[in-house]
């Protein structure tokens, strides 16, 4: 199916926001699309972004999927893009809130909306859907994981080594600190945190834009807070864990990964007993890379999602 382009820099005409309210009061913005009036519904699809994500940076994603028929829904991580607010938690403190979060807000949508229901996680968002299907088992029909952030590739470090030292800045007080000192420096001359990212110019300067106009959405680099938190959270996935998520998984993933531990996600999609893994020649953003790349995965996921998630 061939499916027009859209502006990456606005708001898709039938899209509703709104905000959600956790248990513990915190307000979540919520977007859903419903598919377009002359297009059978297909079913509906959650997407969960990464860290630092917002709704807006994966409209071309999720105007594909509407384009096919999918009632698509996305939120904000509490303390990202529009579900910020001054006087709360710090997520740096922990996952367990966004997964609670995911957790009820999940169960909410699925009695809310037409099956049948799937979801897609990418990175720290893969992360989490991942738990949340191990621990909780919500009932999707099936999942896919983006560059899930099942491990940090960490270059020469051990991971081991990467988290002890994340203990040890937060033992010494410097917990809230950036883990490293040239971000800006590396904001301003792009290249190597776009190398990161995805090969699209393009597309990294849309994310670049919507900071530009929402600048609270700009989340800067992790801190030594959130790497800790990252490594508790990701020691939740055990193996056993692993085994018991039942339902179809596919898991796109790249060896180019600087973000992400790419041995990791071999290693979680050898247990996992009714995965699929799928590997790219990509930076970590597939579902924004260039087109090569991106048709590809997408074209991967619609024929997954056909296979294991017929309407």
């Amino acid at each position: 199916m061939q499916v027009t382009p859209i502006d990456r820099r606005a708001h898709p005409e039938g899209a509703r926001f709104s905000s959600w309210t956790a248990p513990d009061g915190w307000r979540l913005r919520v977007m859903d699309w419903p598919p377009p009036r002359d297009v059978p519904v297909r079913g509906s699809l959650l997407f969960l972004g990464g860290r630092g994500d917002f709704i807006e940076k994966y409209l071309e994603a999720m105007h594909h999927w509407h384009m096919r028929g999918w009632h698509i829904t996305s939120f904000d991580w509490r303390g990202q893009g529009a579900s910020r607010k001054d006087g709360g938690p710090s997520p740096d403190a922990g996952f367990d809130p966004l997964l609670h979060d995911l957790a009820v807000f999940s169960q909410e949508w699925i009695a809310a909306h037409p099956g049948p229901h799937v979801a897609v996680g990418h990175s720290m968002g893969g992360h989490l859907l991942l738990r949340a299907l191990a621990e909780a088992s919500p009932p999707f029909a099936a999942a896919v994981l983006v560059a899930p952030m099942i491990g940090i590739n960490t270059g020469l470090l051990p991971g081991w080594l990467s988290a002890r030292l994340a203990r040890f800045f937060q033992k010494i007080g410097r917990g809230s600190f950036p883990v490293a000192r040239d971000y800006q420096a590396a904001i301003e001359g792009k290249a190597a945190r776009q190398n990161r990212l995805t090969s699209s110019a393009d597309r990294y300067a849309d994310e670049k834009w919507w900071h530009g106009r929402q600048p609270g959405y700009d989340l800067g680099i992790p801190t030594w807070d959130w790497v800790a938190a990252a490594y508790r959270s990701m020691a939740a996935s055990t193996p056993g864990a692993l085994k018991a998520v039942r339902i179809p998984l596919l898991i796109l993933a790249t060896d180019r990964d600087r973000l992400v531990d790419t041995r990791a996600i071999r290693e979680a999609a050898r247990l996992l007993p009714n995965a699929e893994l799928a590997l790219f020649d990509s930076a970590h953003e597939i579902l924004r890379e260039d087109d090569p790349v991106r048709l590809a995965a997408m074209h991967r996921i619609d024929a997954f999602l056909d296979r294991h998630a017929a309407s």
